[in-house]
């Protein structure tokens, strides 16, 4: 390849970078505000998401784990009703997604959003660390906060924006396997983890910022992080890990909280409810 040609080829991959470069979120009480690398449209994500999200909905029927739980099933639908209606803080478009509430019946301590609004929940994570309606609202504002800023797609870009360029710089180079997987290795720890920890930040204070809005106390998620931190020893704060450990987002945790307690105590005042519909299956 011609010196003319790669220099070419570099300026249009960083031309497509910049145009990609967007916040997809208002930055709201808390002030979230950073430029994200967005090289797949919303809809090719979302579709993906769906697929997935009515795969996992499908085995979790034939099994007989699907809301089969009604307590707590009708618990968090609850909480989501509240907490929808604040994402127009920082995405009016937000509202119109088709959210829907699931609860599976398995013993892991998780729980998601996906891209869309596709909410599910795992009973082990509300049964083992005996959550309060304020700790699940702190949980599920955490996780719509992750499809709010589009973290999915965001790390889908950064995926194929380091396949292209490794593979662009392996045709120059003549660069042989091997030094291309250690090239690739480097990508991944020194861009993907440090920046996952980054969206999990993010999706903390964002989440809060959720919280408080909807009238559930924000001190919840540091409860909730105390909770996790003593079922699992406290173990996910390795240095390649993409979450932060409990300890250190707890303090962050502590930090935001004041900014967004004058919209819980406004919330309280209003005395907050649950609108009358949202749309779920």
């Amino acid at each position: 390849m011609s010196r003319w040609v790669w220099r070419t080829a570099v300026a249009g991959m960083s031309a497509a970078v910049l145009v990609a470069c967007v916040n997809t979120t208002q930055t709201g009480a808390v002030g979230v505000n950073r430029s994200q690398l967005l090289l797949l449209s919303s809809a090719q994500v979302d579709a993906m998401a769906v697929q997935s999200y009515r795969e996992e909905l499908t085995q979790a029927r034939s099994k007989n784990r699907l809301n089969t739980d009604k307590a707590n099933l009708e618990r968090i639908r609850k909480i989501a009703d509240r907490l929808i209606p604040g994402v127009a803080a920082f995405r009016n478009d937000a509202l119109g997604w088709q959210w829907e509430v699931n609860l599976e019946t398995r013993e892991e301590l998780n729980a998601y959003c996906a891209p869309g609004g596709k909410i599910m929940f795992f009973t082990g994570i509300i049964t083992k660390l005996k959550l309060t309606d304020d700790e699940i609202a702190a949980i599920m504002g955490h996780e719509m906060a992750h499809a709010l800023r589009e973290h999915g797609r965001e790390r889908m870009s950064h995926a194929y924006a380091q396949s292209a360029g490794i593979n662009l710089i392996g045709a120059v180079t003549g660069m042989s396997q091997g030094t291309g997987q250690l090239l690739q290795t480097a990508a991944q720890v020194g861009l993907s983890l440090p920046h996952s920890r980054g969206q999990e930040t993010e999706a903390d204070v964002l989440g809060l910022e959720l919280l408080a809005r909807a009238g559930y106390n924000p001190n919840a998620a540091v409860t909730l992080w105390q909770k996790m931190a003593a079922a699992t020893g406290g173990s996910s704060g390795s240095f390649l890990s993409t979450h932060p450990g409990s300890g250190q987002r707890i303090q962050s945790l502590q930090a935001a909280i004041p900014r967004v307690m004058p919209l819980y105590e406004q919330a309280r005042r209003q005395g907050v409810r649950a609108p009358a519909v949202v749309p779920r299956t």
